[in-house]
C-alpha cells in the first residue's frame, strides 16, 4: 500500500531517477510492484549500493498516490467559475421564477423569498415576479439585472431582432381614395334597431332572434343608387355596454333609433354617450310612428334636452320619422344618410397593408376560430399573413354578410375571417403582416407578455387581506363554466355576472370560452363541482351522455337577462334559510302551583294563542328571564296542542322553574326564510 511504503522508506524522496522511472511505468500501465523487484535483483552483487537500492520502490507507488490527491482542486474550479462575479450582469428569459432567479445569482431559493420579504413582498418558490422586483433583488446582491430579448443570429455578433407591426397610414395621404361609410345603428332594447335594418336589407333577421332582441353585432353592407352603405347593428339590452361603445369607436355615422311611443331609455342616453366620446356624427330615427301612443314632439324636446336639438326645432340634429314596419320614411332616411356621407368626404389608403377591427368572433364546427372584422385600411386578401392580439393566422377564406366567398376585402368592408389560430377578443385590431414568422413572433411575444400580467407580479400581503380572506373562506360559492357561441356575448355575460351584487355569496367563473359544451368541459365541472351555462350554443352528443354520468348539470340559454336571473336564483339558492320569529301570542301567569315534581305556572291567555309546538319567552318587569320550548301545555286535566285568547290554561316551560306571578309568557315560532343576495 502507498501509505505504508511511504512511512517505511523515508529516505526516497530525493532520488529523482527511479520516480522517472516509476512515471514511465505509469504511462505504460504496467504494474506498480514489479519494477521495484528488478531494480532488488539487479542489486545483490553489490551489497554496500544494497542498502541505496532497496528505497528505489518507494517512488513507485508515490505517483499513484499523489495524483488523486490535487483531483479534486480542478475539479472544483468550474463550479465557482459558473457564479456570477460581483457587479456582473445577470440575463433571464421571461417569465422570472424566484427559484431561477436563485439559481443564476448563486443564492439558495429562501435566500431570495427572504430579500422578497424585506422588500414586503411574499412570494413563493415557484413563483413569478416582475422585471423590476428582479432588478431590486440583484442590486441588493450587487448585480444588475436585465431581461433577454428575442435575438437572431448566432456566435459572439447576436443581432438583435425587432418586429414592428405595421403602423397605420397618416390621416392626409395623397394615395387615399373615396370609402364607403360605415353606419351603426345603436338605441335601447325592443326599439327596432334589427327590424330598421330588415327594412333596409329586406329581410327578416329581427324574426329570428331570441327574444326579439339583438344580442350580438351583426355586420351588413347594401349598394344604394351605386353607393356601397356598411351597416352594424348592436345590441341595445344593458349587458351589452362593450359591444355598444365598439361599434360607436368603428364607425362613421351612429343612428340612435328611438321609439316615438317610448322615449329616450337609459340605453339610448348610454349609445349617444359613446357616439359622442368617439366623435361620430350622429343621426336619430324616431321609428314606430304609425303606432298607438306615438308622441315625437315629446322624443323631440327629450333630444333638446340632451343637447341634439332636431333640424325642425332649429338645431343641427337630423331626426327622421320612420316605420320599419310598413317601410314609411326609408326612402328618405338612406338619402339623408348618404348625404351625410358625402359631406364627411370619407377616404382611405386602399394599397397599404389591410388593417381592422374584430366585431365578432366565434368557434364554428368544420371552420374552427373565425372573426367578423371590419377592414379600415388597405386591401384584405385571402393568404395574407395576420397578426390579431395574441393570435396570429392566414386568411384561409372571406365570407360577406350573404355567406359567399370573396377573394378581397376594401375599406369600409365587413368580412367573416376564417384561419385564426384561436378566437380574437371583439375590439382587437388585426393587421397584416409581411409573413406567417413575423405574424408568429409578434404573437407569441404578445401571449408571453399576457401570461406574466396574468400570473402578476408577487403582491404584498397585509393582515387587512388576510383577514378577508378568512372573511371570504366562510362565504358560499357558485362556480360556472360558461360556454357562448360568440365572443361577444361571452363579453357581455361574463361583465354582467360579475356585477351581481352579494355580500353572502362570490360567483366564481372557472372557465369562459366559445364554441360547444365538450366532454372536457364536463369533466372539468365534475372536478370543480361547477354548473355549465350555455349561451346561444350546443351540447355535444358524447359530452349530454356523458354529464348524465357524472351528474353534471347543464343550462342553455338563449336571451341574456333570462340566464342573469337564473344565476342569480342560483346563488340565493346556495344560501341557508334565515330562521325568523314570528309572534303567536301572550299569556299571563295568575298563580303558580307546586305539584309534587315540578311547578306549573297557571296562566290566561291575554292575546293570540299560544301553541304546544312552539317556543316562549318568560318576560319579567321587562327582561326575559328564560327562552326555550314549552314542555306541556294543559286544559284542565288533558293534554293540548293550542290555546287561544281568553282562556286558561298550565304551561310547563323546558326546565324553568321559576315562575313569579303576573311574568309574561310569550309564545312564537321560528320560520325559515329564504336569504336574498
Amino acid at each position: 500500500m502507498p501509505s505504508e511504503t511511504t512511512r517505511k522508506k523515508p529516505a526516497a524522496k530525493p532520488r529523482k531517477a527511479p520516480a522517472r522511472a516509476a512515471s514511465d511505468a505509469s504511462e505504460k500501465k504496467a504494474p506498480a510492484k514489479k519494477a521495484p523487484a528488478k531494480a532488488a535483483a539487479a542489486a545483490e552483487p553489490a551489497p554496500a549500493a544494497a542498502a541505496a537500492a532497496v528505497p528505489a520502490p518507494a517512488p513507485a507507488p508515490e505517483p499513484a498516490a499523489a495524483s488523486p490527491t490535487p483531483a479534486p482542486a480542478p475539479a472544483a474550479a468550474p463550479a465557482s467559475a459558473d457564479l456570477p462575479a460581483p457587479g456582473s450582469l445577470i440575463t433571464m428569459k421571461p417569465p422570472i421564477v424566484v427559484k431561477d432567479l436563485a439559481a443564476r445569482i448563486g443564492l439558495k431559493a429562501f435566500q431570495v423569498v427572504h430579500e422578497l420579504m424585506e422588500m414586503n413582498i411574499f412570494a413563493t418558490l415557484n413563483q413569478v415576479i416582475d422585471e423590476e422586483t428582479a432588478k431590486k433583488v440583484c442590486e441588493r446582491k450587487g448585480f444588475q439585472f436585465e431581461l433577454e430579448r428575442r435575438k437572431e443570429g448566432g456566435g459572439v455578433h447576436k443581432v438583435e431582432e425587432k418586429i414592428e407591426v405595421p403602423p397605420p397610414p397618416p390621416v392626409e395621404s395623397t394615395s387615399q381614395d373615396k370609402r364607403p361609410p360605415v353606419i351603426t345603428f345603436m338605441g335601447h332594447v325592443d326599439h327596432g334597431k334589427t327590424s330598421l335594418l330588415d327594412a333596409i336589407r329586406k329581410t327578416k333577421v329581427a324574426a329570428g332572434e331570441a327574444g326579439g332582441i339583438t344580442q350580438h353585432i351583426g355586420a351588413y353592407s347594401i349598394v344604394r343608387n351605386g353607393q356601397q352603405l356598411t351597416f352594424l347593428d348592436t345590441p341595445g339590452h344593458e349587458a351589452f355596454t362593450a359591444m355598444r361603445a365598439r361599434g360607436a369607436n368603428v364607425t362613421d355615422i351612429a343612428v340612435i333609433v328611438v321609439a316615438a311611443d317610448d322615449g329616450i331609455m337609459p340605453q339610448t342616453k348610454e349609445a349617444i354617450q359613446h357616439a359622442r366620446a368617439a366623435k361620430t356624427k350622429i343621426m336619430v330615427a324616431l321609428n314606430k310612428i304609425d303606432t298607438t301612443g306615438s308622441q315625437p314632439d315629446r322624443v323631440k324636446q327629450q333630444l333638446q334636452e340632451l343637447d341634439l336639438a332636431p333640424e325642425d326645432w332649429g338645431g343641427d340634429t337630423i331626426v327622421c320619422p320612420v316605420s320599419a314596419t310598413k317601410g314609411t320614411g326609408m326612402e328618405e332616411f338612406l338619402e339623408l344618410i348618404i348625404l351625410q356621407a358625402e359631406m364627411l368626404e370619407l377616404k382611405a389608403d386602399h394599397n397599404v397593408p389591410a388593417r381592422g377591427l374584430v366585431i365578432e368572433s366565434r368557434i364554428d364546427v368544420g371552420k374552427g376560430p373565425n372573426a367578423t372584422i371590419i377592414v379600415q385600411h388597405g386591401t384584405l386578401r385571402t393568404g395574407d399573413a395576420f397578426v390579431c392580439g395574441p393570435y396570429w393566422g392566414k386568411v384561409k377564406a372571406m365570407l360577406n354578410d350573404m355567406g359567399q366567398q370573396v377573394k378581397e376585402a376594401g375599406p369600409s368592408t365587413p368580412v367573416q375571417i376564417l384561419g385564426f389560430s384561436g378566437s380574437p377578443v371583439p375590439g382587437e385590431e388585426f393587421t397584416v403582416m409581411r409573413n406567417e414568422r413575423e405574424a408568429r413572433q409578434v404573437a407569441e411575444e404578445r401571449q408571453a407578455s399576457a401570461r406574466l400580467d396574468k400570473l402578476g407580479a408577487a403582491r404584498p400581503v397585509t393582515l387587512e387581506g388576510l383577514f378577508d380572506s378568512i372573511a371570504d373562506g366562510q362565504k358560499k360559492t357558485l362556480n360556472i363554466i360558461l360556454k357562448s357561441d360568440v365572443q361577444g356575448s361571452l363579453e357581455a355575460i361574463s361583465a354582467s355576472l360579475k356585477k351581481i351584487p352579494s355580500a353572502k355569496v362570490d360567483l366564481n367563473i372557472v372557465v369562459a370560452n366559445v364554441g360547444p359544451i365538450s366532454v372536457n368541459d364536463v369533466l372539468l365541472a365534475k372536478a370543480s363541482e361547477a354548473v355549465i351555462i350555455g349561451f346561444g350554443t350546443k351540447v355535444d352528443n358524447a359530452a349530454n351522455a356523458e354529464a348524465k354520468k357524472q351528474e353534471v348539470q347543464i343550462k342553455l340559454y338563449s336571451i341574456i337577462y333570462e340566464l342573469i336571473d337564473q344565476v342569480k336564483e342560483a346563488m340565493a339558492g346556495l344560501l341557508d334559510p334565515e330562521l325568523r320569529e314570528s309572534s303567536v301570542g301572550k299569556a299571563t301567569v295568575k298563580k303558580v302551583f307546586e305539584l309534587s315534581k315540578f311547578p306549573v305556572a297557571g296562566c290566561i291567555v291575554e292575546q293570540g294563542r299560544i301553541l304546544r309546538s312552539g317556543r316562549a319567552r318568560v318576560v319579567r318587569r321587562g327582561q326575559s328571564v328564560y327562552d326555550g320550548g314549552i314542555q306541556t301545555l294543559k286544559r284542565f286535566q288533558d293534554d293540548v296542542n293550542e290555546v287561544r285568547a281568553g282562556m286558561e290554561c298550565g304551561i310547563r316551560l323546558g326546565n324553568f322553574d321559576d315562575y313569579l306571578e303576573n311574568d309574561t309568557i310569550e309564545c312564537y315560532v321560528l320560520e325559515k326564510v329564504a336569504q336574498t343576495l
